[in-house]
């Protein structure tokens, strides 16, 4: 009699949310906008339930076979929220500047700006000058090899940069190591936070927590986290013995001069503006998004000049203009002069942008391209295929540098190209990861010709927080120019 009665309670459930489904005006309004088949409940997850190699594909697929209706929404703070899956990163990045909102993160965005001044980032070029030369040191004690596999010298170099500079740190264990197993902690919290996603089930806390992807993500936070409290306890103890160091600039007038990032949190910490665990958040935060996102930036861009010799000559050309043959480390003025190389990089995210899709989340019902999409709904913006439209971008998979010359840009959509995301929301260190590159590419390309390897077509891409690929290594070879 139990079970009976049990049956027939979720016969009727099911019933009344099938009605639910087919009669709710959210649901009418979805059902309108092109897109795959979904079913009550599930909507249209299942299609998702793929290996991520092939999800990559599938996501490819979509925008060609429905169309793209969604026009730019970054534009304006009433649709900068987010919930998945930024939520599923809470666990590791807290609600640091990636993930949080509204008055916070209004707060934390004013407060870390700061740090990222032109000013500051003047003063930075003396770690990239530093870094760069220890970059140039091991590719030349490997310069004879075939087949240099450039991602964990760019990896390293890259945490490197960011730890020496925001964080105000240095490494004492060996950094391949560190950031070998730092790398490989990111990858696993994103292939998790991209499963659970894909699998409606595991949004719920409570059956992720029992799954076997909650069990490897917990694993690798305990080895990020691991990492940045030493990072901010190394300064800490520093700046105790120490004291503070400020960089003084011409806008100070006498004042107190400005902090670098991890100085500026651990001072407000003083005052009671942020505490321990926000300090972590936005560390945690900051090492991820201006260590590994600039690390698959200037992989992807190291490959593609070497596959383009046409490219890269005109880019040394450029070099040995600026520079009359001599090999100092570039100075600000310098890199501001680099305006080819500068195109060369905007070609190469176009091509390859480090973060390849963004969400919004809609607290409010909109209409976009004549179809009214309800609130509580999920914005997808694929950047990559943003990029990749020959409206916009004519033989869009070809490297093709002048597309960002001035006169082009000027006819384009500003939000036609949004590789550091757009609106108020877009990234705070595009300035810092444009120097970086420029430093460390500038640097390379005077000492060394490239010859390629790893070819585009050699890519296989797979669906994560960043773009990865199955091949983990991009190999390059490098001769002496002289």
């Amino acid at each position: 009699m139990f079970v009976s009665l049990v049956t027939i309670c979720l016969f009727i459930g099911f019933i009344l949310i099938l009605l639910y489904d087919q009669y709710n005006r959210e649901a009418r309004l979805i059902r309108q906008i092109p897109g795959p088949k979904r079913w009550p409940i599930v909507g249209n997850t299942i299609n998702f339930l793929l290996p991520l190699d092939k999800l990559f594909l599938y996501l490819r697929k979509m925008p060609r076979e429905f169309g793209d209706i969604v026009q730019t929404i970054l534009s304006s703070l009433r649709f900068s929220d987010k919930n998945i899956p930024y939520n599923f990163m809470r666990p590791w990045l807290g609600e640091g500047l990636l993930t949080s909102q509204g008055q916070k993160w209004h707060q934390r965005r004013k407060l870390l700006t700061q740090a990222f001044h032109f000013n500051i980032l003047k003063k930075y070029s003396i770690t990239f000058a530093e870094q760069t030369e220890k970059l140039l040191y091991d590719v030349q004690e490997r310069v004879n090899e075939k087949k240099l596999d450039i991602v964990p010298l760019i990896t390293s170099t890259t945490l490197r940069i960011m730890c020496a500079t925001a964080m105000g740190t240095s490494m004492h264990e060996s950094i391949e190591s560190v950031a070998s197993k730092y790398s490989r902690a990111i990858e696993e919290v994103g292939k998790a936070i991209v499963e659970r996603m894909c699998r409606i089930w595991l949004h719920v806390d409570y059956f992720y927590k029992w799954s076997n992807i909650f069990k490897t993500q917990e694993s690798a936070l305990k080895d990020l986290h691991t990492f940045t409290t030493s990072i901010i306890n190394e300064r800490r103890t520093y700046l105790q013995e120490n004291g503070i160091e400020t960089f003084e600039d011409e806008e100070s007038n006498g004042k107190k001069g400005r902090l670098a990032m991890l100085d500026l949190l651990l001072e407000k910490e003083k005052v009671g503006d942020i505490d321990v665990d926000g300090i972590r958040e936005e560390v945690d935060t900051f090492m991820f998004e201006g260590h590994d996102t600039t690390a698959q930036a200037l992989t992807f861009l190291i490959m593609t000049i070497a596959n383009e010799p046409r490219v890269q000559e005109k880019i040394y050309e450029e070099l040995q203009n600026i520079f009359k043959g001599n090999q100092n480390t570039p100075t600000t003025d310098e890199l501001n002069e680099m305006k080819y190389l500068e195109c060369c990089i905007k070609e190469s995210l176009r091509l390859y942008p480090s973060v390849p899709i963004i969400l919004r989340y809609l607290t409010e019902e909109i209409t976009v391209g004549g179809y009214t999409i309800p609130r509580n709904s999920h914005i997808h913006i694929s950047i990559y295929d943003l990029h990749r439209r020959a409206d916009l971008y004519p033989e869009p998979e070809r490297f093709i540098p002048e597309r960002f010359l001035p006169e082009a840009c000027a006819k384009r959509h500003p939000y036609a190209y949004i590789p550091f995301s757009a609106g108020p929301r877009n990234c705070i260190g595009q300035k810092f990861a444009m120097l970086e590159m420029k430093t460390l590419v500038s640097s390379l390309l005077r000492k060394y010709r490239l010859e390629a390897v790893t070819k585009p077509s050699d890519l296989k891409f797979r669906t994560d927080i960043l773009l990865r690929t199955n091949n983990e290594s991009i190999y390059v070879n490098f001769f002496n120019r002289c």
